[in-house]
């Protein structure tokens, strides 16, 4: 499992980077994709949407299950990664380089994870 300590994480499996001026982007970690296994299917948000602090925002098919991606902050989005329409296997080989959605004017955050903390967050739930 890879754990980038440039990023933030949640409970919830989303890795947060923060691009400056109340804008960040947000993905689903490593472990949240091989709990997952193989990505078929990425239900992208709309770009100007609102999104609030743990609200669902997309969610992600795969051969095993559907999950539901949250919202680490309040703002609107700013952006989704359209690649991920045609090819969301791209999550499988690059999580922390497939980002999902991008928020701008981020008024507010969830409680984030280092990445220790994230590790050791996970380690707990095996």
């Amino acid at each position: 499992m890879n754990f980038p300590e440039e990023l933030h994480y949640t409970k919830s499996h989303e890795w947060i980077r923060d691009l400056g001026g109340a804008v960040v982007q947000v993905g689903i970690t490593d472990h949240a994709q091989d709990q997952l296994g193989d990505l078929v299917f990425v239900n992208l948000p709309e770009v100007g949407a609102e999104v609030v602090v743990g609200g669902t925002v997309a969610d992600v098919e795969s051969v095993k299950a559907v999950s539901d991606i949250y919202s680490p902050v309040t703002g609107r989005i700013r952006a989704v990664n359209d690649t991920l329409r045609n090819a969301p296997e791209v999550i499988n080989s690059d999580p922390f380089g497939a980002w999902i959605f991008e928020v701008e004017n981020v008024t507010e955050n969830d409680e984030y994870l280092s990445a220790a903390d994230y590790e050791a967050f996970c380690e707990s739930e095996s």
